[in-house]
């Protein structure tokens, strides 16, 4: 089934440490955004990519689509001052009725059978994220202090993509703008809504790359999909 992702790339990943987007910083020599562009290069049923990025950097994002010969339509768009804004603003170039992947520029080992499953739920339901249940113990604390265990059966580690039908994504920005609320994810608006939100079972591999500690676990990632066979899982 067809669809469309809208890819927020304009933060500067203050984590990260690194002084530059962390989505510039090379993993195996190829940057990050690359890696995670290249996941849908390759996926023939994503009709177009949508990079919300920050201006100044338009000229590299430009580089790179050139150097790396992507054929997939990329629209470069303005990004905004929060995640929340550059989302909408690349939804807004998205074409109508089209199902609508969000997915974060730091997660670049998201599989195609992952976004088949996700987006036919989305077509379905109207909105559908993928997660991994929780393995650690969860305490909720004050001050430092326990409070309480809290019970792990029913939690999910939210990734991305999230996948929507176009126009339920674009009414629930709407309505938290007008509201004034911003979301944690694309997910939460619609549950403010009283949407409904399939849950997808991920994979533990789809890391988000968010700080350096993160690079030594996404080069080892990188080591056994090399050794697969054609690098699939």
């Amino acid at each position: 089934m067809l669809y469309e992702v809208v890819i927020p790339a304009a933060g500067q990943g203050k984590r990260m440490k690194a002084g530059k987007n962390k989505l510039f910083i090379e993993l195996d020599h190829i940057p990050i955004i690359v890696h995670t562009i290249n996941v849908f290069e390759h996926d023939p049923n994503c009709k177009k990519i949508i990079l919300a990025i920050n201006p100044n950097e338009e000229e590299i994002f430009k580089q790179y689509i050139a150097q790396y010969g992507f054929k997939t339509d990329i629209k470069l768009v303005p990004g905004g001052k929060e995640r929340q804004q550059s989302v909408y603003n690349g939804i807004n170039h998205a074409s109508e009725d089209s199902i609508v992947l969000v997915h974060d520029g730091a997660r670049p080992f998201i599989t195609h059978q992952l976004i088949d499953r996700l987006v036919i739920a989305a077509n379905e339901h109207g909105g559908a994220i993928i997660a991994v249940p929780v393995k650690d113990t969860i305490k909720k604390g004050l001050h430092n202090i326990v409070i309480e265990t809290v019970e792990r059966s029913s939690l999910w580690a939210v990734q991305t993509p999230q996948a929507f039908r176009l126009s339920v994504l674009k009414n629930a920005h709407e309505l938290a703008e007008a509201a004034g609320f911003q979301g944690t994810d694309d997910a939460s608006l619609l549950e403010r809504n009283g949407e409904e939100v399939i849950i997808i079972e991920g994979n533990y591999d789809n890391i988000k790359i968010t700080t350096g500690e993160d690079l030594y676990f996404a080069e080892a990632i990188l080591q056994k999909k090399r050794s697969l066979p054609n690098g699939k899982e």
